[in-house]
């Protein structure tokens, strides 16, 4: 019995370092292609020194040849051979690995359509309820977001774990509110962000001031936010940041 467990773990960790081998090969693949792209042999065969490649690629030229050889054998690259160096040129089939490398980095790096936040309601100082108030801001949320918000903020505290989503907010649409003066002081301008919370239409607005606390949102809607949704302070909720009918 401990003879067959034996082979049993040996033949698992041979399969796990096939594993890992293999995931490095691919991004080798991925390394030397991307390379070989930049150079310009992604649209015609390009004359490249073995210099000029050790250069980029940072390693050896046996270890250059090797990889070379693997991506011409898996018909990635087609190489022809000259007086002053060869000629490389990706295949179809090469521009298609690199093709899903770059969709899965839009994946990553696009802008959202969405942006899921979680929070604990919290409460405030009663500011929102001022400054929502104030004629000129409440004539540009009736212009511009379409209806007259309620008197007061809902307040927001979110999760750490969401502080590199909210970051995010920055890169999705928004609707600006100017600021302005009413002759004896300047109030300034904010961001009203359209979004859900809890499934109930809002905005989340933003103060353009530097000091201002990420880890808090601030919500207006045209009701009061906490009744309609009978919220208590320190209840979870999620507010999805995006396109929004009010």
């Amino acid at each position: 019995m401990p003879a067959q467990q034996g082979e049993t773990g040996r033949n698992r960790e041979k399969t796990e370092e096939t594993g890992r081998n293999r995931e490095k090969q691919k991004m080798d693949q991925i390394k030397y292609l991307k390379t070989l792209a930049l150079l310009g042999c992604d649209q015609k065969p390009v004359r490249i020194a073995a210099k000029e490649l050790e250069k980029d690629l940072k390693s050896s030229d046996k270890t250059i040849s090797r990889n070379l050889k693997y991506l011409e054998e898996k018909n990635m690259i087609e190489r022809g051979a000259g007086p002053t160096g060869q000629s490389i040129k990706i295949t179809p089939a090469g521009m298609k690995l690199l093709s899903k490398e770059f969709a899965d980095y839009k994946k990553i790096f696009s802008v959202k359509e969405e942006i899921e936040l979680e929070g604990v309601i919290a409460s405030g100082l009663g500011e929102g309820q001022y400054y929502i108030s104030i004629d000129g801001y409440m004539k540009q949320f009736k212009e511009k977001l379409g209806f007259t918000p309620f008197p007061g903020t809902l307040n927001v505290k979110i999760k750490e774990y969401c502080a590199d989503a909210r970051k995010k907010m920055a890169e999705m649409p928004y609707i600006k509110i100017d600021g302005f003066s009413d002759g004896q002081r300047t109030y300034g301008a904010s961001d009203c962000y359209p979004a859900k919370i809890n499934g109930l239409c809002c905005f989340i607005i933003v103060p353009e001031r530097t000091h201002y606390q990420t880890d808090l949102l601030e919500i207006i809607a045209p009701v009061k936010i906490r009744e309609a949704l009978k919220l208590t302070d320190g209840e979870k909720v999620t507010v999805v940041v995006g396109n929004a009918e009010v």
